[in-house]
């Protein structure tokens, strides 16, 4: 009697593939960790460059605004010309901006310097995901993708924490300098093992020349925000309207140009066909809003520790760790979850996000601010970090599950921005709560209350973002092929 033939062995993981996960993990890393290192830096930033309130939620949106709209012509560019020399081209201008932004004489120069560094990490990011399709089977796919998953979720949540060690060891004066400044000497290695260890894969694939798309979108989405990190500050004259209305004509535009470039068989820049699939429009706004929710919860905190309760950037640093503890744990967690329980993990962690922030709400609003300690804010944040770790490291298999597997490689593209555009407006919205609401300041003892009346709202609106993400999570599918 003849035995059943046995199944067959997995392909295995391409030689050298783990050491260049290591170095694109590092250099995402590195990207991501600038999007809340700096956080902890805007109290010292704002006295020492004399900057604005809309200057300090411009190096927040700024940053993610560039880095959201590099996403999609950069992966095109890697396709064409191999995502090895797209990756180091991006990663050398991220560092050199580092370096600008870490000398930086005034605001304008500042927000400059972290735009083209956003702009840098927008570049070399798509290749993070092209290198591990490349080099990894399927089977090997979900794990890599998991570590990824986690790398997002702790690099952005270690940040605050990060930014308080350096400005201690460094002091306020110079220390936010060198947030940015010890970029360069981890650019640099970083570069050097991507020239060694990265593949030059066979590029050459036909993409998108969609000038004219990409244009109309990069003006929209600044029309869009440009007035809701600046309005506030100027009072909302006039122009902020007339600046949304045209950014919503321009997303019009936008959709119609690239329903035309479709029609004549041509490649656009945002297929339209991906937003036929009911499921993944509803996915895009949930990469957006989650996002929106979860990176804006350090800017408030940041503000409130330091400016309001007159904290160390380390102290406010510190505030983070549970955050950071719950996403390791969530993350780590997450694919084997996924697989088990499918899209229940990624309603559990959107839930758990929500909880925290709601506790983070009550608290604020019970607690006499000058009575806040850490402790006070641990348990809120160990949950929602959890919940954060949960849901980034399987949420983008799940939304790309929505669409045919041939349009897998555009959609992630556009997940990929909608969540950088997501802590763009995040950041623009919450900053012109934040500043709008701060209460009466006669003296330094007013500080508390002040920045409390602030915090409190902008905590609201954060924890109303996690909730409308909870219920777009169920229009995912509720099981997707993790391996």
């Amino acid at each position: 009697m003849s035995s059943a033939p046995a199944p067959a062995a997995a392909p295995p993981v391409a030689r050298g593939a783990w050491l260049a996960l290591a170095v694109v993990l590092g250099a995402a890393f590195m990207s991501l960790l600038d999007t809340t290192i700096v956080n902890v830096a805007l109290p010292t930033i704002r006295t020492s460059l004399d900057a604005s309130e809309s200057t300090l939620s411009w190096i927040i949106s700024g940053y993610a605004l560039a880095f959201g709209l590099a996403l999609i012509p950069a992966g095109r560019l890697g396709d064409r010309y191999g995502h090895k020399w797209v990756f180091i081209t991006g990663l050398a201008l991220f560092t050199a901006a580092s370096l600008a932004c870490g000398l930086a004489q005034n605001d304008l120069q500042l927000i400059v310097a972290r735009v083209v560094q956003g702009l840098g990490g927008g570049i070399f990011f798509p290749a993070v995901s092209a290198f591990i399709q490349l080099l990894f089977p399927p089977m090997a796919r979900g794990k890599a993708f998991a570590i990824l998953g986690a790398v997002i979720g702790l690099s952005s949540a270690l940040g605050p924490l990060v930014g308080g060690l350096i400005i201690q060891a460094l002091g306020d004066e110079t220390g936010w300098r060198w947030i940015f400044a010890v970029n360069l000497p981890i650019g640099v290695i970083v570069l050097i093992a991507a020239i060694a260890l990265l593949p030059s894969e066979a590029a050459g694939k036909a993409t998108s020349n969609d000038v004219i798309g990409l244009v109309l979108l990069s003006g929209a989405l600044v029309a869009l925000l440009v007035p809701l990190i600046q309005g506030q500050e100027e009072g909302w004259p006039l122009w902020t309207y007339l600046s949304i209305g045209g950014g919503v004509l321009l997303v019009v535009l936008f959709a119609l140009w690239e329903r035309n470039v479709a029609s004549r068989r041509k490649d656009p820049l945002v297929p339209p066909r991906l937003f036929a699939h009911a499921q993944f429009a509803a996915g895009t706004i949930l990469a957006l809003v989650f996002f929106a929710a979860f990176t804006s919860i350090f800017f408030t905190i940041s503000l409130l520790w330091q400016a309001g309760l007159g904290h160390t950037a380390l102290e406010s640093g510190l505030v983070s760790v549970p955050f950071a503890i719950g996403n390791i744990i969530g993350a780590s967690q997450s694919d084997r979850l996924a697989a088990r329980l499918g899209r229940a993990v990624l309603a559990i962690g959107v839930a758990l996000l929500t909880i925290g922030l709601t506790a983070l709400f009550l608290i604020l609003l019970l607690v006499p601010t000058a009575d806040l300690t850490n402790w006070t804010l641990l348990g809120p944040l160990l949950v929602a970090g959890l919940g954060s770790g949960l849901f980034i490291a399987p949420n983008v298999r799940f939304i790309v599950a929505t669409v045919d597997r041939s349009e897998a490689g555009a959609a992630s593209g556009v997940i990929g921005t909608m969540q950088r555009v997501g802590a763009a407006a995040g950041i623009a919205v919450i900053g012109s709560v934040f500043f709008g609401n701060i209460g009466p300041i006669a003296g330094p003892g007013d500080l508390p209350a002040a920045f409390g009346q602030a915090a409190t709202p902008a905590l609201a609106v954060s924890a109303a973002l996690a909730l409308v993400a909870f219920l777009l999570v169920f229009t995912l599918p509720k099981r997707v092929q993790l391996h």
